[in-house]
């Protein structure tokens, strides 16, 4: 990402990759030491990201959700094999096993997102 494109990205929410209703927002991203993202995730009503995963070109690909906001109903994460998982923290290898967010059927849901790469 060039360093234009990238100052366009920071701080404003866009459509998230899955194209299934939920936003991100990038808050930081490097390439060195340790390629790395930071987002912050919006779930409106009515978003879920269905059963996938996130393939990277090499190296083991690790991301830790924080919840920082549940929604009312729905919206939970569903693992296949989580690294650890309890009600706010979700630590898991998305490369490797799939992964999903149920329909949120009330409210809304934030989540602090942090992935990298290790090679």
């Amino acid at each position: 990402m060039t360093t234009p494109s990238l100052f366009k990205k920071l701080f404003r929410f866009e459509k998230g990759r899955q194209l299934s209703g939920y936003d991100k927002m990038l808050i930081c991203t490097a390439r060195w030491p340790i390629k790395f993202d930071m987002y912050i995730l919006r779930f409106p009503e009515g978003s879920e990201i269905a059963a996938h995963t996130d393939k990277v070109a090499d190296g083991k690909h690790f991301r830790l959700n924080i919840v920082l906001k549940k929604a009312r109903s729905g919206g939970e994460f569903i693992c296949s094999a989580p690294l650890y998982e309890s009600s706010r923290i979700k630590l898991f290898r998305p490369d490797i096993c799939e992964h999903q967010v149920t329909r949120v059927t009330s409210g809304s849901r934030y989540l602090l997102s942090i992935g990298w790469v290790k090679n």
